[in-house]
Parts: structure tokens; C-alpha cells; sequence
């Protein structure tokens, strides 16, 4: 029997298209110059052990206060550039940036799309060989067309996304992502130079056995956060537990795994980041939204659905809790009856 025939990115992303008839191809369009810029990256990434010029630190502090890496600003150059020679992209949020970036071409102008980017996450981890990733976040712009556009355009709660997603640049390359019509997955194919469906509508188990929490961090977390570690480290054969501890220091890479075998990721607020430590627009609302759409769940661990907060900041923090749903839920069971109480 003749195997079936590989679907590419690109193939895939124009099958979809007529469910989008207001973006009349640009959607389409807008995600493959994110698939561009992702083999690019990727071609850099895998690199980095014989570069020495590409890898470790620049002599640049972010607006987030930490130590640039050089892959960092080759990432952010690199999608930077891709989305603008779209034309149908008017701006960019970028980690990497203390403020927007507003493209003021005659034709990226009259674009209907802004973006929110983390161009490499987990970047740090470069060095040693551990997997990093790219989390992109999509929205039609607010701002009437031909005008310069601002920051309200990129102040949107995450129910308004037209679409996310997140690149994995690790043992193989994935690019995974969302229209709201279910969460796919693509791995690059590197003989041919193409993203190829190899995860079509992914779905999250319900529960799971992995909890992933930097616990570090242990002294500074709330009592509730306490508790349900405890609880996920007791013995009950009932509910599988104990559950098993894996922590990358990578979102992409931690969510990723759990995304495809059921666990929770936690990153709370802490006594010494009360508003929480991960960026609500470029690295929260998009992996939420690719949590729901596989059927999972993501809040602030205090009942308030992530894609539901309206920012007020591009750089916004926020706590973090995001995976299977039945392992959200009982998190934040235990964040409502032991609270915030740091002991």
C-alpha cells in the first residue's frame, strides 16, 4: 500500500484558509514568514556548538533586566525582519524591546496583523545544549488602517488572538500552533527544508504525571503552591501519585512535553515577584491559548482565565498555571483554601 502523501506547513495552512475569509490569504501568508524566520533561527541554533561567535552573552541588559544572549538579538533581527517584509504586519511587541516596534512602510501601514514575541526562550540554556524555543502571538490590529499604530493595538486580552504558537528547537524542530480550530503540530524535515503535519489536533490528557515547578524557588512560593507540591510528591495509588518532578527552565520545552504526555507547569508569583515572573502577552496568552485549543486549561492559579486578563502593559507579568485540566483544577483547589501565606 503507498504511503500517504507528507502535508507541509504551508499546504496545510492554505487547506485551513477558507475558514478565515476576512483575511483573504494573509493569515497564510503572516505564518509562513513565521516559518521562514523559524528555519532560519533553527539553522543558527544548531550551530551554536562550533560558532563560538553566536553563542553566550552580549554586553546588553533586556527591559525584563536580564543578560542578553547573542542568539537572542540574532532571533529577534531575524523574525523582526521576516514580518515586516510580510506587508501585512504593522508592528511587532518583541521580549527584546523596551518599547514597540512600528513598521512605517507605505504597505506594512495598511497591514491588518500586530504581533507579540518571545524570539528565544529559555535562551540561556543555549550554551549547554538544552532545547529553546520561539512563542509568537497574533492579533488584527485596533487602529484604523493607514494610521500609525500604538500600543493599545498590542493591549488585548488573549481571547482576542487570531492565532499562536511556538517553535521547539530541540532534538527535531517542531512548530506547533493555533487558529482556533485545534492545536498541530509540524516537525522540520531538514533533507527537504520543510515544516511536515506530524501531529494533527493534538490533545492534552485530562491528568497526567509530570509537574514541573523551578522548586528552587521553594522558600518564596505561596502556601497554596506548597501544599499542592507536597501533594503531588505523596503516595496514592488512587490518583497516580506520586507524580514525577521535571523541570527544563525552558517554557517551551517544560509545556511542550506535558502538552503531548499530561502534567501541569507552575510558575507563580513569589515574595520577591508579586506580580509574578512570565510575560503575559508574548510567552502566557499564547501557550494558553494552545493549551485550550488541545484541551487544556491555563490561569493565574486564583480562578482568573488567563485569556480573559486585559493588559495593561506590554511587559506584563503575571502567575502562571498551564496543562492538563484536572491537575489546574486541583492546583488551584489548593491556591483557594491555603492562599497566598508565605511561612
Amino acid at each position: 500500500m503507498a504511503a500517504s502523501r507528507i502535508l507541509t506547513l504551508n499546504e496545510v495552512i492554505i487547506q485551513k484558509q477558507s475558514a478565515f475569509p476576512y483575511a483573504k490569504g494573509e493569515l497564510s501568508r503572516l505564518l509562513s514568514h513565521i516559518g521562514l524566520a523559524a528555519k532560519i533561527v533553527n539553522n543558527m541554533v544548531n550551530k551554536a556548538g562550533l560558532e563560538a561567535s553566536i553563542i553566550g552573552e552580549t554586553n546588553n541588559i533586556n527591559v525584563q533586566g536580564e543578560s542578553q544572549q547573542k542568539l537572542d538579538v540574532f532571533a529577534d533581527e531575524t523574525f523582526t525582519k521576516a514580518l515586516q517584509a510580510s506587508g501585512i504586519v504593522c508592528g511587532v511587541a518583541s521580549e527584546e524591546k523596551d518599547e514597540i516596534i512600528v513598521f512605517d512602510d507605505d504597505l506594512s501601514r495598511d497591514g491588518n496583523y500586530v504581533i507579540c514575541i518571545d524570539p528565544l526562550d529559555g535562551s540561556s540554556n543555549i550554551d549547554v545544549n538544552v532545547s529553546v524555543g520561539t512563542i509568537f502571538s497574533i492579533y488584527r490590529r485596533i487602529t484604523p488602517h493607514g494610521q500609525r499604530i500604538s500600543k493599545k493595538d498590542f493591549l488585548q486580552p488573549g481571547i482576542k488572538q487570531v492565532a499562536a504558537g511556538y517553535i521547539i528547537y530541540g532534538s527535531s524542530t517542531m512548530l506547533v500552533y493555533t487558529t482556533g480550530l485545534g492545536t498541530t503540530g509540524f516537525t522540520y524535515e531538514p533533507s527537504i527544508g520543510e515544516f511536515c503535519l506530524s501531529h494533527y489536533f493534538m490533545v492534552t490528557p485530562k491528568s497526567g504525571k509530570i509537574y514541573s515547578i523551578n522548586e528552587g524557588n521553594y522558600i518564596k512560593f505561596p502556601l497554596g503552591v506548597k501544599k499542592y507540591i507536597k501533594y503531588c510528591q505523596e503516595n496514592d495509588p488512587e490518583t497516580n501519585r506520586p507524580y514525577t518532578s521535571r523541570y527544563i527552565g525552558s517554557l517551551v520545552a517544560d509545556f511542550h512535553r506535558n502538552l503531548l504526555k499530561g502534567g501541569i507547569y507552575i510558575y507563580p508569583k513569589t515574595a520577591s515577584s508579586p506580580n509574578g515572573k512570565l510575560r503575559l502577552l508574548y510567552e502566557c496568552n499564547p501557550i494558553a491559548f494552545l493549551a485550550e485549543q488541545a484541551g487544556g486549561l491555563a490561569t493565574d492559579g486564583y480562578g482568573n482565565r488567563i485569556l480573559e486578563i486585559v493588559p495593561t502593559d506590554i511587559h506584563q507579568r503575571t502567575s502562571f498555571f498551564v496543562g492538563s485540566k484536572n491537575m489546574v483544577e486541583k492546583a488551584e483547589e489548593f491556591m483557594k483554601e491555603y492562599g497566598d501565606g508565605y511561612e
